[in-house]
């Protein structure tokens, strides 16, 4: 017979498995960056996909777009935004596995998982697909998501980038050199520091976009 803790610990392997369908980026899916109130490049930055910003309507800095066009204040950028909020809706509303300290060091399995606050990344996190190149990865934080310098995300066993969602509840920061993957759906605003490269798009819903010198970023999802 299984005893207590065998079963509180199937019960937590299976709710990480638990509702980890794509999240529909909509119309925001081209964008590489797309910002709340403004978007800055504070030194030569590299966007692969489109570049846009709404409500707001300030796009500053020196950057290369690339396989993709730029939308400032337009029907585009606002349509791409109300997906984002749909998106990130979507996200936090997912039942999900809650997980505390820090993300490195850990390799997770497809599913979704919760930081009550703060969320942080120091080192390595492994995701891995098993196999499965559907697999799906949500994380949902209630504060801020932030990582230190040269960390790195890193999707293994046949997973793909596009399929990793990160919901921040207020703000997002990748440090100095991190190696990040993933879609990020931050309510404020998110900064990209020198030297960082994300595999995904940057969504800030309210805040802006900020990507210092020689941040690149890819949204290569079809």
């Amino acid at each position: 017979m299984p005893t207590f803790l065998s079963v509180l610990t199937l019960a937590c392997a299976l709710a990480g498995s638990i509702n980890a369908q794509l999240v529909n980026l909509g119309s925001a899916l081209p964008f590489a960056v797309l910002g709340g109130s403004a978007v800055t490049n504070a030194g030569p930055t590299v966007l692969v996909g489109s570049l846009g910003v709404s409500p707001g309507s300030s796009i500053t800095g020196s950057r290369t777009v690339v396989d993709g066009t730029v939308h400032a204040a337009d029907a585009v950028a606002s349509q791409a935004q109300l997906d984002v909020t749909t998106a990130y809706n979507d996200a936090a509303s997912r039942r999900a596995t809650p997980l505390v300290g820090d993300l490195g060091g850990r390799t997770l399995e497809p599913g979704a998982y919760s930081f009550t606050s703060s969320a942080f990344l120091t080192g390595t996190l492994f995701l891995d697909a098993q196999g499965n190149p559907d697999s799906v990865w949500v994380f949902q934080t209630g504060s801020t998501l932030i990582t230190a310098s040269t960390s790195t995300v890193a999707v293994i066993n046949g997973g793909v980038a596009c399929n990793v969602f990160w919901q921040v509840g207020s703000s997002a920061t990748l440090g100095t050199g991190t190696t990040f993957v993933g879609n990020i759906l931050a309510l404020q605003s998110i900064t990209v520091r020198t030297g960082a490269t994300n595999n995904g798009g940057l969504y800030a819903r309210k805040g802006a976009v900020t990507l210092d010198n020689n941040a690149i970023t890819h949204q290569l999802c079809p």
